[in-house]
């Protein structure tokens, strides 16, 4: 018996029935639904979120599309009632193909990132293999709605992922997850690390990486040359973050064939806009596009971190569009506390009651940010 077969044979023909019959309830586990969870918990009382308000709670990028997307979504847009009218969905696998160095049938599109993060949960994981992962980190509702363990383990004193103790915390996992750089907090795990995971995890599991942050970072190192490899090794990305596209939605999953293949069935869409990969298929052809938002990207992050130096308050060191701070009290307090400046600020992690996690976004914007916070910790 295969591993997706060992996987679906722990739901009993109910439980897989409910799955695939109400995917389309099933509560997403993405960085938007939870944005706005922890959103709804701040706007309490308070009615909708004013029309001036800074929302740096999502990680969205409010640079937007490039000129060059939007002109490619313009000219496609017409088209809309074609599913793929001028081979859109080709051009975008070719284009993956020759920038990331891996086959075309190595390419699976996706709307973002959140939807293959979900399908590799429930190809991989069962209520016998587990799902584990940073702590805090991003994601783990998904395998535990679908019945699957999840597995936190702390972060090492660098925040960055614990490989070894992920190992020793389940030899028998079917996914050990890596978010690089790491969400919530912004920091590399060295390609070392994930190296660690393949050559010690069972046979039958699998290592997912993350990468929707990786083009704001200096220093981690992608893995797509571990998918050309063979190896088993699943690399997500998205065009949410740097290419400022979160509400167009695409990405894509790097993998095998027959890894891809397993986390095919578990969607309820297998095709993607054409005005959104438009956009990222010509995006990904603008070559000084990721260099020059990583550089405004830091430049307003550092500005940030100065700020916070001056007035005291300890962060951890992101390569990512965010941050984490620690304030002192609970963080959904300052959340709440800052709502009243109608800046809206991201979410707080269990394992850290006291850090709130930040977006970094224009510069005017943080500059009202910095106001806000200056009166609330006052």
């Amino acid at each position: 018996m295969d591993l997706q077969s060992s996987s679906l044979a722990a739901f009993s023909r109910r439980r897989l029935t409910q799955f695939l019959a109400g995917a389309a309830a099933m509560p997403f586990y993405n960085e938007f639904a939870m944005a706005q969870e922890a959103e709804r918990q701040t706007m309490r009382g308070r009615g909708p979120m004013p029309a001036d308000a800074v929302r740096i709670s999502s990680n969205e990028n409010p640079l937007g599309p490039c000129k060059e997307g939007l002109e490619a979504m313009y000219k496609v847009a017409p088209l809309g009632g074609r599913y793929s009218p001028t081979g859109e969905s080709q051009a975008f696998t070719k284009v993956v193909s020759e920038l990331e160095g891996v086959k075309a049938d190595y390419i699976m599109p996706t709307a973002g990132s959140s939807d293959p993060l979900h399908r590799t949960t429930c190809a991989f994981t069962s209520p016998t293999k587990s799902w584990v992962m940073a702590n805090p980190g991003y994601g783990g509702g998904a395998p535990a709605y679908i019945g699957s363990k999840v597995v936190r383990v702390p972060l090492r004193a660098d925040y960055s992922h614990d490989v070894e103790a992920m190992i020793k915390a389940d030899p028998d996992a079917g996914v050990y997850y890596v978010c690089n750089p790491n969400n919530p907090t912004g920091t590399v795990t060295a390609r070392k690390d994930i190296e660690y995971l393949l050559a010690n995890k069972k046979k039958d599991a699998v290592v997912v990486v993350d990468e929707a942050y990786i083009h704001f970072s200096s220093t981690a190192q992608p893995c797509n040359d571990l998918v050309a490899a063979d190896k088993d090794v699943i690399v997500l990305r998205t065009f949410s973050k740097a290419y400022g596209m979160a509400g167009i939605r695409a990405g894509f999953a790097l993998g095998r064939p027959d890894l891809l293949a397993k986390m095919r069935p578990f969607s309820t869409s297998g095709f993607l806009p054409i005005t959104g990969v438009a956009c990222a298929t010509a995006s990904m052809q603008v070559k000084t596009l990721v260099a020059e938002r990583r550089a405004i990207n830091k430049q307003i992050r550092d500005n940030t971190f100065e700020f916070l130096e001056k007035k005291k308050v300890s962060y951890i060191p992101s390569e990512g569009n965010f941050f984490l701070m620690e304030v002192g009290r609970p963080g959904a307090e300052v959340a709440r506390a800052m709502a009243e400046h109608k800046i809206y600020i991201g979410r707080v992690w269990p394992i850290w009651p006291t850090k709130v996690r930040v977006s970094v976004g224009t510069q005017e914007e943080m500059n009202k940010f910095a106001a806000a916070f200056s009166k609330v910790m006052a």
